[in-house]
C-alpha cells in the first residue's frame, strides 16, 4: 500500500532548550538560516510524502506561520527586487500538504502519535521526530518504505549507538534478515546498558500501519503518565513481523545542546556561500 502521510509530533515544552524555548518552538530554533522542522519536513516530501500533519500544543503558533504563505513579507520582496529570496519563501509554503491537530498535554510520542488518528485514518503513515536529522545519499525514510514495500509491516530506523548511551534509547533485540534488515523479536525502552538486548537503538524514524491506533488507545501510561509508543509496538508485534532498517547516512541529535552545536558547524560548512569563510574562521580560533 502506498504511504502518503507522515506525521510530526511537536508538542513538546522544549525543557533542554531553556530559556531560550520559553517562548519560541524547539522546533523553530535555526540551523544555520532554516529551522530544524523545515529539514525534516524536506526529508518526508523528498520521500515521496504528499500529506504533512504537524501534533501541535500550546505555544506552537510560529510551526504554522512557518508553513503559511506570507503576503505581507512576499509583497516586500517582491518590491524591492529580492527575487531570490522571494523564490525561497514561497517554495516553504508549497512544500506539501500541512495539517494541524493539537495534543493538550504532553502525554507521551505515543499520544501524541494517537492524536493524528482522526487525519491518519485507515492508511499507513511515516512518523518523523524532529529532534533526529539525518543527512543521508538517499533520505532515511525512503529507505525504510522500501522495506515496509517488501514486507508491508511496521519498520522503524536504528542505529548502533555506545552502549553507556543505550539507556536514552528504545532498543531493539534483532534477528538478521538481509542485509541491513533485522525482524525486530523484541523492544526495550531505556534499558541499562548489561540488560539492553543488542546495540542497536531506535531512532525517530517510522513506518507504522492503522491497526497501531487501537493498541496505544489500550497502552497504559508508564510511572511518568506517559503513553510509550516502545510498549504499543511491543503488543502489536505479537500480531504481526516488526522491521527494523539500519540507516545509511549521519543523524544529528538537535535535541541535545551538542549535537545541536555540532548540526550547526556542519551544516554551516556544508554550504557553498559560507564554507571557505566559516572554515577559515574555525581555523583561525585561538582556543
Amino acid at each position: 500500500m502506498n504511504v502518503r502521510k507522515a506525521v510530526f509530533p511537536a508538542a513538546g515544552l522544549g525543557t533542554r532548550f531553556l530559556p531560550a524555548t520559553k517562548a519560541q518552538p524547539t522546533e523553530m530554533l535555526p540551523l544555520v538560516d532554516k529551522p530544524t522542522i523545515q529539514y525534516v519536513v524536506e526529508e518526508a516530501v523528498a520521500s515521496g510524502l504528499t500529506e504533512i500533519i504537524i501534533v501541535t500544543g500550546r505555544g506552537k503558533r510560529a510551526i504554522e506561520d512557518h508553513f503559511d504563505s506570507a503576503f505581507e513579507l512576499e509583497y516586500y520582496l517582491q518590491d524591492r527586487g529580492k527575487l531570490e529570496e522571494l523564490a525561497e519563501i514561497k517554495t516553504i509554503s508549497e512544500l506539501a500538504s500541512v495539517s494541524y491537530v493539537r495534543q493538550r498535554e504532553p502525554l507521551g510520542l505515543g499520544h501524541a502519535i494517537l492524536c493524528a488518528r482522526p487525519l491518519v485514518g485507515e492508511e499507513p503513515f511515516g512518523v518523523f521526530l524532529g529532534d533526529d536529522l539525518i543527512v543521508a545519499r538517499s533520505p532515511c525514510m525512503r529507505q525504510l518504505l522500501e522495506v515496509f514495500g517488501r514486507y508491508g509491516d511496521p519498520v522503524v530506523a536504528v542505529e548502533r549507538v555506545p552502549r553507556d548511551q543505550l539507556d536514552r534509547y528504545g532498543v531493539i533485540r534483532p534477528k538478521p534478515v538481509s542485509g541491513n534488515v533485522y525482524e525486530v523479536l523484541d523492544l526495550v525502552e531505556k534499558p541499562a546498558a548489561p540488560e539492553a538486548p543488542s546495540d542497536l537503538a531506535i531512532i525517530g524514524r517510522y513506518v507504522l500501519t492503522p491497526d497501531l491506533f487501537p493498541v496505544l488507545a489500550e497502552t497504559r501510561p508508564d510511572a511518568r503518565g506517559e503513553i510509550q509508543l516502545t510498549d504499543a509496538l511491543r503488543a502489536i508485534r505479537r500480531t504481526r513481523a516488526l522491521y527494523a532498517v539500519e540507516f545509511e547516512g549521519k543523524r544529528y541529535d538537535t535535541g541535545d545542546k551538542l549535537g545541536f552545536l555540532k548540526a550547526t558547524v556542519e551544516f554551516a560548512l556544508a554550504r557553498p556561500d559560507l564554507a571557505e569563510a566559516f572554515r577559515a574562521y574555525l581555523k583561525g580560533l585561538k582556543l
